[in-house]
């Protein structure tokens, strides 16, 4: 996912939830350190989170929040590390890059922080890896769909890895994207199509990937349109994409614009379904587009975490544990890039004097962890993208999120 929800500077409440870990430092004399039993003092190692913790984008950032702190927990329980204390050090990026890339800045300059999970954001990620990786700082993603963070600006052409340092456990928009067309055009019988992106990183490398895809099938792109982020009246675009009667519009973008776009297409008598990609698939996107939402579709990474048997247990702790928020769309995948980061932990620190001196043994295992996680098989390529390309259409259904089909997406 990616893009900013511009809202207005949401003014940070309690600015991040870090407890100071100063309580633990030893109070013994240092006098013993020749192995008199002062080896057993507990070390802390810290997992940043970069999220959306408020404003428009906050249902999802929360969830991330909220599964880290789940595979945190669980890991300590079962001192997964011996010798070692982890602890979640949560920041709000507001959706917005330069906050992101502060919040990052912060956990950079952390001595104990040993890697990020984050950002929901394509292009607030753009801002935390450069602040990141000169640290070796593991940051991986449970969110981020643009192509580039992994294979740089030329990803289609001359793929080429930016940041050894970045990781994701979800797929692309150069599968998603492409998923969405062969669903219009294979599944459901449309060949003429309207795009409409809201401009920023996210939306307009979905719209790219799709168009690219839907022409190559055989589909018609009747129109090809834009908006502005921070709109919220749609009747222009909508006026400029009816006359050429699509039989879908497909969005690039998030549900606060891509519901009232929905709602405002259909009251203007553009009575086609809209179609999306991972952000808007929402609960808040059919609140946002009311009734007339039914039969609008989305594309999600993955598939749906509740009809998974690997996801069973994290659907029971993630509720056991009485979060305020729930997991969203991003939960399980948070949850997965939690644990990867854990499984390259017990590695890393087993032998380790401090977290700075880890992590670079931290980035090296990092690349070859291999589990069974919440969404699947959890691995990474030579470009720190997940090996896993499963994807799921869904399909407002009387005001639910409906599964019509998960696959396994293949190049052809």
């Amino acid at each position: 996912m990616g893009g900013t929800v511009q809202q207005r500077s949401v003014v940070r409440v309690g600015a991040s939830l870090i407890v100071a870990s100063l309580a633990l430092t030893a109070c013994g004399s240092r006098s013993n350190d020749d192995g008199g039993g002062s080896g057993s003092e507990t070390k802390i190692a810290k997992i940043g989170v970069i999220a959306p913790l408020s404003g428009d984008l906050s249902a999802l950032g929360l969830g991330i929040q909220h599964s880290v702190e789940l595979a945190v927990k669980q890991a300590n329980d079962s001192n997964a590390i011996p010798g070692w204390k982890l602890e979640v050090a949560a920041k709000d990026d507001e959706a917005k890059p330069d906050v992101g890339k502060n919040a990052a800045t912060a956990l950079a300059s952390d001595k104990d922080v040993i890697g990020v999970v984050g950002t929901l954001n394509t292009n607030v990620s753009q801002q935390v890896q450069p602040v990141l990786a000169p640290k070796n700082i593991v940051q991986v993603s449970p969110a981020n769909t643009g192509p580039g963070l992994t294979q740089g600006a030329a990803w289609q052409k001359d793929p080429k890895r930016p940041y050894p340092t970045y990781f994701r456990t979800c797929t692309t928009d150069a599968v998603q994207g492409p998923f969405a067309a062969r669903y219009l055009f294979e599944t459901a019988k449309i060949t003429k199509v309207a795009t409409i992106h809201d401009k920023k990183a996210y939306g307009q490398g979905l719209v790219g990937t799709f168009t690219e895809e839907f022409k190559k099938l055989g589909g018609q792109v009747v129109a090809a349109e834009t908006i502005n982020p921070d709109d919220s009246n749609f009747q222009a675009v909508v006026s400029a994409v009816k006359p050429s009667a699509p039989q879908a519009v497909y969005y690039g973008g998030e549900y606060p614009q891509a519901g009232p776009l929905s709602q405002q297409m259909k009251a203007a008598g553009l009575n086609v379904p809209l179609m999306g990609g991972d952000g808007i698939y929402d609960p808040k996107y059919i609140q946002l587009g009311g009734k007339t939402s039914n039969g609008d579709l989305a594309t999600s990474v993955g598939a749906p975490v509740d009809t998974l048997p690997s996801a069973k247990k994290f659907v029971e702790d993630y509720k056991a544990a009485n979060f305020k928020e729930p997991y969203a769309a991003y939960g399980g995948y948070s949850y997965d890039a939690a644990n990867a980061i854990i499984n390259a932990l017990k590695t890393s620190l087993k032998d380790a004097k401090d977290v700075e001196s880890a992590r670079q043994a931290t980035l090296d295992a990092l690349g070859k962890v291999s589990f069974d996680g919440v969404t699947g098989k959890v691995a990474f390529d030579q470009y720190g993208d997940t090996t896993s390309k499963v994807l799921t259409v869904y399909k407002v259904d009387a005001g639910k999120w409906a599964t019509v089909e998960t696959k396994d997406f293949e190049t052809k």
